[in-house]
């Protein structure tokens, strides 16, 4: 198909990322995606679907991803910066270290996979869209739930969303967010579901799938730039 776009996942093995880049599969888009490992992921290469494992927090991960797009695909016409880590602790329990993984995967592997994505879109001159996963904690903290250090990177991402979307907006590669509440995701596997209820103001549960539409929404709505897109219930709203 000679509109058919290609879109780089990250962080796509299993859970919101994934399920974003299966949207993207069945939406028919060329899916560059890429985790650490795909062996347990249920995906397999196909003629829409390039895997690449590395460290997304490695320049060279995101130099990988990006030659397979040129060489499979012939373009890199979106991103999703889906890759992060999370861990909640209090502020004085934190360490360095815990500091270092979370710019080193939340900040690093953001700004090494977009800058070399936003290369190819200019030169390919049509425009093109990043959305990244924040996180609806960054902008309303739950008490009870203390994740300051974890927050501080997902709310950087949340700026430089919008300074991005000023950057870039003549070239029109807009750039957006979307913040998730509690997702029924792996990354709480282990939490009570009436726990992962009390903290959404409607008394559900979000799925990777309507994270997935979410971004779907941004990446295809081609005036929506510099936004971030809560879903989360209407937690970020206030206390209930």
């Amino acid at each position: 198909m000679a509109d058919q776009k290609t879109i780089v996942v990250t962080g796509a093995s299993h859970g919101i990322g994934a399920a974003i880049a299966q949207a993207f599969l069945d939406r028919s888009y060329r899916v560059v995606a890429t985790a650490r490992s795909f062996s347990q992921s249920g995906f397999a290469p196909s003629p829409n679907l390039a895997l690449v494992e590395g460290d997304i927090g490695q320049a060279s991960t995101a130099e990988n991803v990006t030659q397979t797009a040129i060489r499979q695909f012939g373009s890199i016409d979106h991103v999703v910066n889906d890759a992060g880590i999370y861990f909640s602790k209090p502020f004085t329990d934190y360490t360095i270290d815990d500091f270092r993984r979370f710019v080193s995967v939340n900040l690093e592997g953001f700004i090494f996979i977009t800058q070399a994505a936003v290369r190819q879109m200019l030169a390919q001159g049509r425009g093109g869209s990043v959305t990244t996963i924040s996180a609806a904690l960054a902008g309303n903290p739950i008490a009870g739930s203390p994740a300051s250090i974890a927050m501080m990177t997902k709310g950087a991402l949340n700026t430089a969303t919008l300074s991005l979307a000023n950057e870039y907006a003549k070239p029109k590669i807009r750039f957006n967010a979307v913040a998730p509440g509690v997702v029924d995701s792996p990354l709480h596997k282990n939490e009570p579901e009436d726990a992962m209820t009390a903290r959404s103001p409607m008394g559900t549960v979000t799925t990777s799938s309507d994270i997935a539409a979410a971004v779907v929404y941004l990446t295809e709505a081609s005036h929506i730039t510099g936004q971030v897109l809560y879903v989360d219930d209407g937690a970020h709203a206030g206390k209930w």
